[in-house]
């Protein structure tokens, strides 16, 4: 048997008093394709990093084949310090590696490599540090959630890139289709340790229930013997004290071994507030649409939404998927064509973006409004901490404020908020965000149990497939949208295709952004482009980068300041002003962000 490229054994490490791994493995051959999966907190990317030579455990054994490459991919990628995104993605590479790979796949991946990283967004963030990662083909390459921030497309050409390389791969995602279409190992990190499984993914959910009946079934027998031992200790003493002793020694060792059983973590209990039943017909657009500064979003459009559907919306970011939605639900009116709404609608939403969030708030106010401690769910009310244990919180994090929670956490926040309300509506924009597999498994099956109807925004396959009844997706450029009867497999062989990039997106090798992307410093550089645009706002397109960037640096100078933990007890007035000042800056930022995006616009139509 050939000896592995990474050996990483015993690995033990403490955060605080909190042991997070205790015992961890993980091995690595020759071109072996490897998922990393368990709960949120478990310790997958600590691990990860830990494998990489990023991280120090406490104790381990760390074994590297001399000469061997290895490349990471982080969840949240740095790239300060360098001059453009092609420095960046270049910076990856060793000697003797293709220096024009990264230039490749970054056009690939719709970046020019001249951008500036401090203004880059989140989603071309990932793809310039996948760039980066691909672009040596190292020996082994550990990925810690590669699709996040990016679009179907995207996400598909990655998965067919990773089919093709011939590095060992080692990778953590949320996305099942992903994990199942790559992995052929699984390694599991649960309550601090690994275990293995020689399968992929798609056997991974019997194999860990199997673990579970066994430790369930291991534990009934523990506590039958102890119940043996403790019912000799009251009727079955004898006068042979050696004896004796030995068999209180083993009841105690007994006792001990259940004490310190750690059962699995417990599970996310969904339920939605039933709101009052609302008519047959949900939403009906009949030829409805919509033009944004001269670019046609959506043309000539027309469905009809009834009580129990659940619809996927699916396109590349910027096709205007979240446009179509709002007008389907009366958010938003269209300019051509008409939308009934029926009778009795109660709508939820949840926002992917968090915005709901006030970071400053506290759990328990963030999930009540500050009303109190109950939670009012439908006709009943329950304490707000019991409720959100349902959601695995702890009752130590009530008073936790929000901004100090994970992405999962918050995900898990917003989930328990927006189903406290009643509803027979439910708006779902990219719900899966940040959520384990196993939390993702009860949102489907609280979606399925929904008496109401259910509209989905998502780049998840998997998600699509099992929750939706149809799918609508662009179709061309033009404004078209069409809708299929199925999930996103279903749509993908109804079309001959799935999701495509969009076409003006390709020729200018750049995403179209998207509310909230942040613009690159190359993007004004094309002349060209402002042939649809006066003098005066030309000119404003070229400099309010400059702008966003001053007030980038205020919001980071202002954030070092709230790292301070002494800062609120020491200067309470400060520590307002500090956050409020960062709340200004942060409307300031997303009003030039807006202004941007319309002004590119009109230029691309130009």
């Amino acid at each position: 048997m050939a000896p592995p490229l990474l050996h990483v054994r015993d690995i033990h490490l403490n955060f605080g008093t909190t042991p997070l791994l205790t015992g961890a493995e993980l091995q690595v051959g020759e071109g072996e394709r490897i998922c990393l999966v368990g709960r949120n907190g478990s310790g997958k990317s600590t691990l990860l990093k830990i494998a990489a030579g990023l991280a120090e455990p406490d104790k381990g054994d760390y074994f590297l084949q001399p000469g061997r490459t290895i490349r990471y991919l982080p969840q949240e990628p740095d790239l300060s310090g360098y001059p453009t995104v092609l420095a960046y993605a270049e910076g990856g590479l060793a000697p003797g590696d293709d220096q024009y790979r990264a230039k490749y796949l970054l056009e690939i991946l719709g970046l020019t490599g001249e951008e500036d990283p401090e203004t880059l967004s989140g989603g071309e963030a990932k793809r310039a540090a996948i760039a980066r990662a691909l672009a040596p083909e190292p020996d082994i390459l550990l990925l810690d959630e590669p699709t996040n921030h990016l679009d179907l497309p995207v996400i598909e050409w990655l998965e067919s890139e990773l089919k093709q390389m011939k590095s060992a791969i080692v990778l953590i995602s949320h996305d099942r289709r992903f994990l199942e279409n790559l992995s052929r190992v699984t390694y599991w990190i649960d309550r601090g340790i690994s275990r293995r499984m020689g399968q992929g993914f798609a056997q991974f959910e019997e194999w860990r229930d199997k673990i579970f009946e066994e430790e369930e079934k291991e534990q009934s027998r523990l506590n039958e013997k102890i119940r043996q031992e403790e019912h000799w200790m009251v009727y079955g003493v004898t006068a042979r004290r050696k004896r004796n002793m030995r068999r209180v020694r083993e009841l105690a060792d007994l006792r001990q071994k259940r004490r310190e059983h750690k059962g699995p973590q417990g599970t996310v209990k969904m339920a939605a507030t039933e709101g009052d039943i609302s008519g047959k017909l949900v939403s009906e657009a009949k030829n409805i649409g919509k033009t944004y500064d001269n670019r046609v979003i959506v043309k000539d459009f027309s469905t009809r939404i009834q009580r129990g559907d659940r619809i996927g919306f699916v396109g590349p970011n910027g096709a205007g998927k979240t446009t179509l939605l709002k007008m389907l639900t009366g958010e938003l009116a269209p300019d051509s064509g008409a939308v009934r709404l029926g009778a009795n609608i109660q709508m939820i939403t949840l926002d992917q973006k968090r915005e709901k969030l006030d970071p400053n708030d506290t759990l328990v106010n963030a999930m009540t409004g500050g009303s109190g401690d109950m939670v009012i769910l439908g006709d009943t009310s329950k304490h707000v901490m019991s409720y959100l244990k349902d959601f695995l919180f702890k009752p130590e994090q009530a008073r936790t404020p929000v901004r100090v929670l994970s992405g999962g956490e918050r995900g898990r926040l917003l989930l328990a908020r927006a189903l406290a309300s009643p509803s027979n509506l439910m708006v779902l924009d990219e719900p899966t965000n940040d959520l384990d597999l196993e939390t993702l498994d009860l949102l489907q099956e609280l979606i399925a149990d929904y008496p109401g109807t259910v509209l989905l925004v998502s780049h998840d396959r998997d998600f699509l497939d099992r929750i939706c009844t149809s799918v609508i997706t662009m179709e061309d450029d033009a404004g078209k949208w069409g809708e299929y009867a199925g999930g996103y497999s279903d749509m993908v062989r109804q079309r001959g295709e799935g999701v495509q990039a969009r076409k003006s997106a390709k020729a200018s090798k750049s995403s179209e952004p998207s509310k909230g992307d942040k613009p690159s410093k190359a993007a004004p550089k094309q002349e060209n482009k402002n042939s649809g645009l006066n003098f005066t706002q030309a000119h404003r397109l070229k400099s309010i980068p400059a702008e966003m960037e001053k007030l980038e640096a205020k919001i980071s100078k202002s954030q070092k300041e709230l790292e301070d933990p002494k800062l609120f007890s020491a200067n309470p007035d400060k520590f307002n002003k500090v956050t409020n000042a960062i709340g200004s800056y942060q409307e300031e930022l997303s009003a030039l962000e807006e202004e941007w995006l319309e002004l590119e616009m009109l230029a691309d139509e130009g």
